[in-house]
């Protein structure tokens, strides 16, 4: 059984969910998320709680239970509060920058290659850089980490000199290097 999913979620005031079948959508002063979910979660809304119930007492739906109660406590706390993850850019010559495009932003990155690596934000993602900080922030917790993972992922930190992109509280284990005799 899932601890998370037995008990209620409390919404704030200001906070208004409105339930379409399968589809839930919370709107708040930030902005409005609308989800997904399967059917084998029975979700109800009331005036002030949550309250989440499995259909089958399977393995599958106890899963689930505890993974919808979190993303409904997600939703309610994004449109509440944004998000907010920052990288670091470390290394000499490794700069970045943000464009407006013709549809949108850009980032600008020069990480070392020959050529600049150009990466389009989404429309419901607010992002800076300043110097070697680049700040990710939104509404929408699984789109702000998994948008900053894709941004890491293009100059992981190296181990030697611990150049690359790193979050912001990320720790690199330095490795030693080539010993001479």
């Amino acid at each position: 059984m899932s601890r998370i999913g037995k008990k209620e979620i409390l919404i704030p005031t200001g906070i208004k969910i409105v339930q379409n079948g399968n589809l839930i959508t919370v709107s708040g002063p930030l902005g409005t998320l609308t989800k997904s979910f399967r059917d084998d979660i029975t979700i109800t809304v009331t005036g002030t709680s949550i309250n989440l119930v499995t259909k089958r007492n399977d393995k599958f739906s106890k899963a689930l239970w505890g993974t919808y109660a979190s993303h409904l406590k997600n939703m309610i706390k994004g449109v509440q509060t944004p998000y907010q993850k920052k990288l670091i850019l470390e290394g000499v010559g490794f700069k970045s920058e943000i464009k407006s495009a013709g549809k949108g932003k850009e980032f600008y990155f020069a990480l070392g290659f020959s050529h600049p690596v150009i990466v389009s934000i989404p429309d419901t993602i607010t992002a800076t850089a300043e110097k070697n900080v680049i700040t990710i922030t939104g509404i929408d917790k699984e789109l702000v980490g998994s948008f900053t993972a894709s941004v890491r992922a293009l100059k992981k930190p190296e181990p030697y000199k611990g150049k690359g992109m790193r979050y912001e509280n990320e720790i690199i284990r330095r490795k030693q290097g080539k010993k001479t005799v």
